[in-house]
């Protein structure tokens, strides 16, 4: 039985989380979600 409440917990976590990326991506201008698309591959660029 406690596996069951573990599985459903992290189910319940998973729903959650793929629900907020959905809900972010919406809701969020197109212009903010491309530039935080390219943080990664900024992140060695030197501006000295």
């Amino acid at each position: 039985m406690m596996t069951f409440y573990i599985f459903a917990g992290d189910m319940l976590i998973m729903f959650f989380m793929a629900a907020l990326v959905v809900w972010m991506f919406w809701k969020s201008p197109d212009k903010s979600i491309k530039e935080s698309a390219e943080i990664p591959l900024k992140d060695e660029v030197r501006d000295d």
